[in-house]
């Protein structure tokens, strides 16, 4: 299979699932749909993300070696939402090598901050940033007060994330 010309046929959940499948085959077949992922061409790397999403949550050791790619997706301008929505979903999901903590935290509190990401990348980062709180439990009041700072003015979604995040800070 040839993944590039399988994303670019078609975007639905079935035929994501199948190159996700495909993609955690191998390493080879993995490295190729990170290359798609990481595309400047915009509509590849959109449809890539939702397979790298669903490959990750399959096998997630895959995703090691493409960490240092799933980060710099994050501060990359121009990128499509889906491949930074997908990057922080993953990033939510794995445990995430230190070396890259400190740009993950300034990344998704970036996301928690501005009122211009979509409610998606700020419910990721929420909990990703919830996560790297066990590592970091001095992070807990800057989260804690994003959260409450932010209540009147966000959305179902974020407030429904950020309720059980409090209740566990």
């Amino acid at each position: 299979m040839n993944i590039e010309e399988e994303i670019l046929k078609e975007h639905s959940k079935e035929h994501a699932l199948k190159i996700a499948d495909y993609a955690c085959a191998s390493k080879s077949n993995f490295k190729q749909l990170m290359h798609c992922f990481m595309s400047n061409e915009y509509r590849l790397a959109q449809r890539a993300a939702w397979s790298v999403s669903w490959a990750a949550r399959k096998k997630s050791q895959m995703m090691v070696p493409h960490i240092k790619d799933l980060v710099a997706v994050l501060n990359k301008p121009g990128v499509h939402n889906a491949v930074v929505r997908n990057a922080v979903r993953v990033l939510e999901a794995i445990d995430i090598p230190e070396a890259f903590h400190g740009e993950v935290m300034n990344a998704c509190f970036n996301f928690i901050e501005n009122p211009a990401t979509p409610i998606a990348i700020k419910a990721f980062s929420l909990t990703t940033l919830y996560n790297l709180c066990k590592t970091y439990p001095e992070i807990k009041p800057e989260l804690k007060l994003i959260i409450e700072d932010k209540w009147d003015n966000e959305t179902p979604a974020f407030k429904s994330r950020g309720r059980k995040i409090l209740a566990n800070l």
